[in-house]
């Protein structure tokens, strides 16, 4: 089985927030397969393709928290690190850019960094959304948890297509043709 796991901060305060990007993601995706969450067993909603090998995935702890969930996910779903893919929001990528990586660092990400500590690895692929847009984007922990500014929601919009799009190649293609053409 394969989990896509957005990162995000549940509530109506963050839901048009830059850090809720793996959120976006994710409801972009449950929309195209017609498919809706439900409560799993811990802290997070689920939504599995009708096929039952992708599972979708949003942990409703808050971002800082996100580990716990992705080692429950892992540990009752028995998912393999190289079927795990987060996607999350980059501050230090431009708005319009999408990085997969198969593996990393935490890259100041306070969800990645709750992750890896909860999984004691960094072998698991990430989407990065890029969410950097303007020259004000320090300090990042507050810049993430402001929505865009109107000019900029429309590229954020086809970002979100995009970076969907490349999960479906992950699907269909695999990581590595998927990075081929998508980090290029």
């Amino acid at each position: 089985m394969i989990v896509f796991l957005g990162l995000g901060n549940p509530g109506d305060r963050y839901a048009n927030t830059k850090h809720n990007a793996g959120f976006w993601v994710i409801n972009e995706l449950a929309r195209r397969w017609k498919v809706s969450f439900k409560p799993g067993k811990g802290d997070y909603v689920f939504s599995q393709k009708k096929n039952g090998r992708v599972l979708l995935v949003k942990p409703v702890t808050g971002m800082n928290a996100s580990g716990a969930v992705v080692k429950t996910v892992c540990l009752e779903w028995n998912i393999a690190l190289s079927d795990l893919f987060v996607i999350v929001d980059d501050v230090d990528l431009p708005l319009g850019k999408v990085r997969i990586r198969p593996k990393g660092g935490d890259g100041c990400h306070r969800g990645l960094e709750s992750i890896i500590y909860h999984l004691g690895n960094t072998h698991f692929a990430r989407l990065r959304f890029g969410v950097a847009a303007g020259d004000h984007k320090r300090p990042a922990e507050k810049y993430v948890l402001k929505p865009f500014k109107k000019n900029d929601q429309p590229l954020a919009d086809e970002i979100i297509q995009l970076t969907a799009d490349a999960a479906e190649s992950i699907l269909y293609n695999g990581l590595d043709k998927t990075m081929n053409k998508f980090n290029s």
